[in-house]
């Protein structure tokens, strides 16, 4: 696998921050060079001095309304309604790729403004029509050079403490925890059962679910990949040997995801966005919203238990109804990836029609470091060299911070808060010596937020923040962002800080034995618990790695009496197993069962009712635990 740095092996800043990228500056010359074409052909009817009609259709092309200013009188306020139209088409097409919602609202407001004309144009019209587009020009280009200006001042900033910042990350970086003696406490149980309970319902259930749209942060689809990277990581680091109940919770996260209400938004995104009205293969074009994030989620899985089903082609069907349906796998998931990146003249390609998110790409090489991982394929080696090209030439802007959004068409940059802290963990799994520079970088930045107080340091976010996940204020988000990037770094100080912030601001809710944080979203609350959960380099090891094959060659714990039977540690060497089994409802006997045995053989228990259990001919067993409280069991051969 690839570990290549931003450019160099010697951290530093791009150099190339703020500086248009090649595939970037052909767009945006184009893009322009097409509007001046749209200005000229607009004036020539003025110029000309063509029917009334022809010259406000004409005007109406220079600036969106343009054509109203020219039937004059009460209608030159349609010019103002008009922009405030063009705006929402704007937006529309940003939040579910309708590429047609701004041209439907340009060019239809030039016709209707061409066919309200009567025999004569006010006179101003074809001054006033240039003067409002130059003005919005002239607003943007005075915003970007304010922004370009202050990116310089911030880079110079970063400069000056970078070195510094790093040594501190490998300096105070925690020791990666021994995988043979984790155990989830209390707290990380009870956020464990928050994921458990709404990943143990019925595959058809979004009980607990944010439910808003299926087009920005606040979709199924997001909300299933994260709990499903946070269960994941609780089978590797905690859990290896314990099949049971949480292979079942993260099959069924699977099996939601193919659920049509979760992806069926691209049907819609492929219509107006493709103008493709016969195949919505989710896994055709573009899409990384839904290859990227969910190829790492199975992948993840499939790295966690080392059950491989999903490599069986038609294993992951995305069934429309009784007459279209797109077989899929996970090979073919990243098979789609893998072909979008190598067509992309980007480097990296789109989640909606037209839009560029580099923190998708994140989530789309992370599939493709599993498939790695899983298959020994060279993946990500095949296309990292562009990939890091699209990061640092036409996404890196002024201050070395990555450009969240850019339309792929048009070339423009769209304001789209990630953030370091955002980025690294995901890097930490394909680009340590990057990673470790986004870390130094965000945890220098948040320091003014950091307080210390008696009972240790607290992070403090400013004003009443905002949760992507419903479209809200809240700062669980946020905070659970930090932490899972501080215990992926081993930030023991700025991990402990940012708990300390989401216990106190997040609305703790520990009702029926699980923990929530109230005013989070679904999305945000998986986040945060993927941080209670994490250590040193987990994430990376989850995505990456996996459990060791000796673990699970070992017995697997088979139970799924859930909640009455909570599992907190499951490891095996191999031959014994080690477990801790956690009292969920009222005390009493509960039968263990096991699978993976050596047939026939003999094995001792401590812990358990029995003494020593034979397998059976299959390789299973079973055994009795008194469960009050926490009790742990060993299972040695004998």
């Amino acid at each position: 696998m690839a570990t290549i740095p931003l450019t160099s092996d010697v951290p530093g800043l791009s150099p190339h921050r703020g500086i248009r990228g090649p595939v970037t500056a052909s767009r945006q010359r184009r893009t322009w060079a097409i509007y001046a074409a749209m200005v000229a052909l607009g004036l020539l009817p003025t110029l000309m001095g063509s029917s009334p009609a022809l010259r406000a259709a004409g005007l109406g092309l220079i600036v969106p309304g343009g054509g109203f200013l020219a039937v004059g009188g009460w209608s030159m306020l349609l010019f103002a309604l008009t922009m405030v139209v063009f705006v929402a088409s704007l937006v529309a097409w940003f939040w579910a790729g309708a590429v047609i919602a701004p041209a439907i609202v340009w060019l239809g407001s030039a016709l209707l403004a061409g066919s309200m004309t009567g025999e004569t144009t006010w006179a101003g019209a074809p001054i006033a029509a240039p003067v409002a587009a130059g003005l919005v020009i002239l607003a943007f280009a005075r915003n970007n050079r304010k922004a370009h200006a202050a990116g310089l001042d911030k880079a110079k900033v970063r400069e000056s403490f970078l070195p510094r910042a790093i040594s501190e990350v490998t300096q105070q970086s925690a020791p990666e925890p021994d995988p043979a003696a984790r155990e989830m406490d209390d707290e990380q149980l009870a956020g464990l059962r928050y994921l458990l309970d709404r990943s143990l319902q019925p595959v058809g259930s979004f009980d607990g679910f944010t439910v808003i749209d299926q087009f920005q942060p606040a979709a199924l689809r997001y909300q299933i990949n994260h709990m499903g990277f946070a269960l994941a990581i609780a089978q590797t680091a905690y859990l290896p040997n314990f099949r049971g109940y949480m292979g079942l919770a993260q099959r069924n996260l699977i099996e939601k995801y193919l659920e049509k209400k979760v992806w069926d938004y691209w049907v819609l995104e492929s219509c107006w966005g493709h103008f493709n009205f016969t195949d919505w293969d989710p896994a055709g074009k573009d899409n990384i919203m839904l290859t990227g994030w969910f190829g790492a989620h199975v992948g993840g899985y499939m790295l966690a238990t080392g059950d491989r089903r999903y490599m069986k082609p038609g294993s992951l069907t995305f069934r429309l109804n009784g007459r279209k349906a797109w077989a899929h796998d996970f090979g073919s998931l990243n098979a789609s990836v893998d072909h979008n990146y190598a067509i992309s003249k980007f480097g990296i390609f789109a989640c909606e029609p037209n839009w560029l998110y580099p923190i998708c790409n994140h989530y789309g090489m992370l599939s493709l470091v599993t498939h790695d991982a899983l298959t020994g394929s060279k993946l990500v080696d095949r296309h990292m060299k562009d990939w890091l090209r699209a990061i640092d030439d036409e996404f890196t802007d002024s201050s070395g911070s990555i450009v969240g959004l850019r339309s792929q068409w048009t070339g423009m940059p769209v304001p789209f808060p990630v953030g370091e802290a955002g980025y690294a963990f995901f890097e930490n799994a394909f680009l340590p010596v990057r990673a470790r520079q986004q870390w130094a970088i965000a945890r220098e930045e948040i320091a003014p937020i950091v307080v210390e107080e008696d009972g240790g340091p607290r992070m403090v976010m400013p004003g009443e923040g905002i949760d992507a996940g419903k479209y809200g204020t809240g700062h669980v988000g946020a905070y659970g962002t930090y932490l899972v990037s501080a215990r992926e770094f081993g930030d023991t100080r700025l991990a402990a800080a940012a708990k300390a912030g989401l216990f106190r601001d997040g609305g703790v809710d520990r009702s029926g034995g699980g923990l929530r944080f109230t005013k989070g979203s679904n999305i945000s609350n998986a986040t945060a618990i993927m941080g209670l959960l994490m250590q040193t380099g987990d994430f990376r090891r989850t995505f990456t790695e996996g459990p060791s094959k000796a673990a699970l060659a070992g017995p697997m714990i088979e139970t799924l009496e859930y909640p009455a039977v909570l599992v907190a540690r499951a490891w095996s060497d191999g031959t014994n197993l080690e477990a801790t089994f956690v009292q969920g409802e009222r005390a009493g006997l509960r039968r263990i069962a096991v699978s993976q045995l050596e047939p026939g053989r003999r094995y001792v228990l401590d812990g358990a009712e029995e003494a020593e259990i034979v397998a059976d001919a299959t390789g299973a067993g079973a055994f009795t635990v008194n469960l009050a409280g926490r009790v742990s069991v060993t299972l040695r051969a004998g």
